[in-house]
């Protein structure tokens, strides 16, 4: 790999992590620490919502614009106010920074995954290596790099929320937690409400959140998660060159009017691989929310604490990270339904494991273990389901990356959206429908893949055929 290449890949991935070490770990806590009228999650729900609109309408018009280092460049400024607006979070405050982020989200990535994918092309072609091995190595190093923010994040949470841990010995009946709606205190909250009968009353208000933590305390995070972001700024906007202009815009043509994008993201439903890949796509959103709001809620801070939040879901960043490098690498050698097969496999188990388990304090290493298997699985649905789009259209990869954008955030959109009015139960059940749907089409469209592999195959051998005979 030339040094540049490897410069300009270590300057995204870095940048990323950097930006993610924040919103990350903000995300993670949100359902937690802004529980108020459902706030941290209502605004998760409307910076997704942001992010599909914008895949849909102008996210190709933005990229052919500026290119792909000045939008990551400015939406940077977007992640940093959203950090912002979380030192005073109210609906006036933290709305219009998630619309902002939302719009910003869908350029943002696309940016990435198009600079990613032709900076491997243009190393394939150099080296006389395969388009498909090389991608697939380049998502494996970012993501390698980028699925560790949710170690720092949540590293820099738990380390000061553990600062704001209770002294009194609380004592939970955690058969309640997990898939079981309701939930009783058997402990002695006094210092809460002062009534032992009314804490049992309005339990429900105060489950998700047992130990709040200072006003301080949370500045502390959001000022380190700030310096994170303008870091991350500095290098992107010093460091990474420019992609070959004509290369980067080669469509840019086609998107001088401000509705082209929308017509190109549309247009590319056509494509049937497209339609087929959306279920998939949709259930990457929604296990990554279900994970981030659900389990961090229902089973980590409802039996053990907020404060352990961020410890197991350091686990769960840390697996993610390393197999996303992993797989990358792997890729070239094992087939590509092999990694979806399996992560599908242990999502399943994952997901039925949840049906029937009820988390309690002294069961600690269970959380991690659920929290390993989720980041194993993630690796599989963020790095190579991210690189068989880049494969599958490269004839049109910002059209393709933004259809990527736009279903994956509907699908964050919906289990944001519905985790404050199903029970873990039913979200269980659509996640599990979703996975087995969206594998079933995945398969279809591998399957005409390796029919138009075997047809090309035999065209080329009677081609050969015929000039032997000439």
């Amino acid at each position: 790999m030339e040094l540049s290449h490897l410069k300009n890949i270590f300057v995204v991935s870095v940048g990323f992590l950097l930006i993610f070490v924040a919103f990350g770990g903000l995300q993670t806590l949100q359902s937690s620490l802004n529980p108020s009228g459902g706030l941290g999650v209502v605004s998760l729900s409307v910076t997704y919502g942001g992010q599909i609109f914008s895949s849909a309408v102008f996210t190709p018009f933005v990229i052919s614009k500026l290119g792909c280092k000045w939008t990551l460049t400015i939406v940077t400024c977007f992640y940093i106010i959203y950090t912002l607006a979380n030192f005073y979070p109210k609906w006036y405050t933290l709305m219009p920074a998630s619309v902002m982020l939302g719009l910003g989200a869908s350029p943002f990535w696309t940016a990435k995954c198009t600079y990613l994918t032709v900076s491997a092309r243009q190393h394939a072609q150099k080296f006389d290596k395969k388009d498909m091995h090389v991608i697939n190595q380049y998502f494996g190093i970012f993501f390698f790099v980028f699925q560790s923010s949710r170690i720092w994040g949540n590293v820099i949470s738990s380390l000061v929320l553990n600062l704001a841990q209770p002294k009194e010995e609380t004592i939970w009946n955690n058969t309640n937690c997990g898939s079981s709606e309701a939930l009783l205190l058997t402990g002695n909250w006094s210092h809460i409400t002062g009534n032992v009968n009314e804490q049992i009353g309005n339990w429900s208000q105060i489950s998700t959140s047992p130990s709040q933590p200072s006003k301080d305390l949370v500045n502390i995070i959001l000022g380190v998660y700030v310096a994170c972001g303008l870091l991350a700024m500095l290098l992107i906007t010093v460091f990474l060159d420019p992609i070959d202009h004509q290369i980067e815009n080669k469509n840019a043509s086609y998107y001088e009017n401000f509705w082209d994008p929308f017509l190109a993201t549309v247009k590319h439903l056509h494509d049937r691989r497209q339609c087929l890949l959306i279920p998939l796509t949709v259930y990457s959103g929604i296990i990554q929310g279900f994970i981030l709001s659900d389990y961090t809620k229902s089973y980590i801070t409802c039996s053990l604490g907020m404060q352990y939040v961020g410890y197991v879901i350091i686990v769960y960043g840390a697996t993610a990270s390393i197999f996303s490098y992993v797989f990358g690498k792997l890729s070239e050698y094992i087939k590509r339904i092999s990694f979806f097969t399996s992560a599908m496999v242990i999502n399943i188990s994952s997901i039925a494991a949840l049906f029937l388990w009820r988390p309690h304090r002294y069961q600690l290493g269970v959380f991690f273990i659920f929290s390993g298997l989720w980041g194993i699985a993630d690796a599989v649905w963020q790095t190579l389901l991210n690189g068989f789009y880049g494969i599958l259209f490269e004839d049109n990869r910002e059209a393709a990356f933004a259809n990527y954008l736009l279903w994956k955030s509907l699908g964050y959109v919906l289990s944001f959206g519905y985790s404050s009015f199903l029970g873990i139960y039913v979200k269980l059940c659509i996640l599990l429908a979703t996975l087995l749907f969206g594998m079933l089409l995945y398969l279809i469209v591998e399957y005409k893949e390796y029919r138009k592999t075997q047809t090309q195959v035999h065209h080329f051998k009677d081609i050969e055929s015929v000039s032997e005979k000439v």
